[in-house]
């Protein structure tokens, strides 16, 4: 019997790198477990598998962290960074740190007990059913805030073709929309297929973006950077600048989530998690602040494309239309992974009986259709709601809102490893660790701004329902 869970090969694709898409190309079309290997697999609180499915190693798994930050995530943010100005690198410094402290945490979590299933399986390991479903909801959610963002994205990129998709709003949030409605359709012709394309989309966008990165350095302007006039106070623009990159983060704990499928996952999975977070901190750095250095703040807050943008003023028009389509690219493959991840996500937390066994169906083909058309219907509905205001508008509220669906399973994954480390040697360490970690992650989501914690709410809230009835019908099927 073939299955695909979220404890197999799916970690936050979305931003997705060379590494994840070689496991695809790789590991999907030839994955079986027996069907005894499915019952282990179905409960993300026990490890399944034997040794020979553990085929990830230090490599491979750093690049899953690597890749599945850095991507679509970096495209729009000088943009989104440029009405802070100077704060916001204080704001990469503040985030980075804190992205760093949740790696460290996480690493100790791996350590102490490697499960499958990713930020939800630890809390609910801890709190029980109903913190793990409502992280499991949290984090769908902001898989589908991700799918909503990255479409916004690669249509932002595509004006660089088509301006027209900048200056009507409309015709660009329908654009974001088929993109997304198009490869849900791919999606669902099965995940090979979608692997396969989501080995091409990588091969392209990696080279231009790396030489921009690295060439605009001699460019770098300081006093452009400094001239953006941030509209609140230095510590509130640092820590909604901080809110902002903590998008780039997002992805950080993926390691976490393929653990039945790393070598020696106690020593790998931590290593894997501090090193590809502090390499793709440094990348993410280099590529905004170089933007940042060459493009004036009160033209880059209005750039569609900063990336093509500042290449152009760098090498000419025809680098800007390079690295405009190399961005489209990866967005549209990052979109692919996120869309991927979309459904398999609420499928493996099926399995787990903290959604309803419709999201665990399959398709003759193995894909889960329940999962990614309600995930896309989500997607859409967060881009209609928002694509009045433009494009990088529109951006920027949905991956706030992605964060704070994000930030909010971190939390309690600190409070989890604050008690799973009661005890322990060196027990005043884990406390301080876990402390700091749920800290930073509530000043994180206080940067988000009221509209999004109001609305955040509102939408985690709106997930109570679907626990309720899933109880209830738990507890019909006891009495029978």
């Amino acid at each position: 019997m073939r299955v695909t869970a979220i404890g197999a090969y799916f970690g936050r694709w979305g931003k997705e790198g060379p590494g994840v898409a070689l496991i695809i190309a790789e590991h999907i079309s030839t994955v079986s477990v027996s069907d005894s290997a499915v019952g282990k697999l179905e409960n993300a609180g026990v490890q399944s598998g034997g040794e020979a499915r553990r085929s990830l190693g230090l490599a491979a798994t750093t690049s899953i962290v690597i890749g599945n930050m850095v991507g679509s995530g970096v495209f729009l943010l000088p943009a989104s960074l440029a009405a802070y100005g100077i704060y916001s690198l204080w704001g990469w410094i503040v985030s980075t740190a804190g992205a760093l402290l949740l790696a460290r945490m996480f690493s100790r979590l791996s350590r102490r007990a490697p499960l499958a299933g990713g930020p939800y399986a630890y809390p609910r390991e801890v709190f029980g059913d109903f913190a793990g479903f409502l992280l499991a909801w949290m984090y769908w959610i902001s898989i589908a805030a991700a799918v909503a963002a990255i479409a916004v994205a690669f249509v932002s990129y595509l004006t660089a073709f088509l301006p027209s998709l900048g200056t009507h709003r409309l015709a660009g949030a329908v654009t974001a929309i088929a993109a997304s409605w198009l490869l849900t359709g791919v999606n669902i012709l099965g995940v090979r297929v979608a692997g396969r394309l989501q080995l091409i989309t990588v091969i392209l966008k990696i080279s231009p973006l790396l030489v921009f990165a690295l060439w605009g350095v001699f460019y770098f302007n300081p006093h452009l950077l400094v001239s953006g006039e941030p509209v609140q106070s230095a510590p509130a623009a640092i820590n909604a600048s901080a809110a902002l990159t903590m998008w780039a983060f997002l992805g950080l704990e993926c390691a976490t989530i393929p653990a039945d499928h790393v070598k020696d996952p106690e020593r790998t999975i931590p290593r894997a998690t501090l090193y590809g977070t502090g390499i793709a901190a440094i990348f993410y750095i280099l590529c905004t602040t170089a933007v940042m250095g060459i493009i004036p703040a009160g033209s880059l807050v209005h750039a569609n494309a900063p990336f093509a943008d500042a290449a152009k003023l760098v090498w000419g028009g025809w680098a800007g239309g390079l690295i405009a389509g190399a961005a489209a690219i990866s967005c549209f493959g990052a979109l692919n992974g996120w869309i991927l991840m979309s459904g398999q996500f609420p499928q493996a937390a099926a399995r787990d009986n903290l959604f309803p066994k419709l999201f665990a169906r399959e398709l003759n083909r193995g894909t889960p259709a329940a999962g990614l058309f309600v995930s896309s219907a989500i997607a859409t509905l967060l881009i209609v709601m928002n694509y009045s205001g433009g494009l990088v508008a529109t951006f920027n509220v949905i991956i706030l809102i992605a964060t704070f669906f994000t930030l909010v399973p971190y939390m309690l994954c600190s409070l989890a490893e604050l008690l799973l480390g009661r005890g322990d040697q060196g027990s005043g360490r884990n406390i301080a660790l876990a402390s700091l970690a749920f800290a930073f992650s509530l000043w994180a989501t206080a940067g988000a701004g009221r509209d999004t914690l109001y609305w955040g709410t509102l939408l985690m809230l709106a997930g109570l329902p679907l626990y309720t009835w899933q109880k209830w019908r738990q507890s019909d099927k006891a009495r029978l």
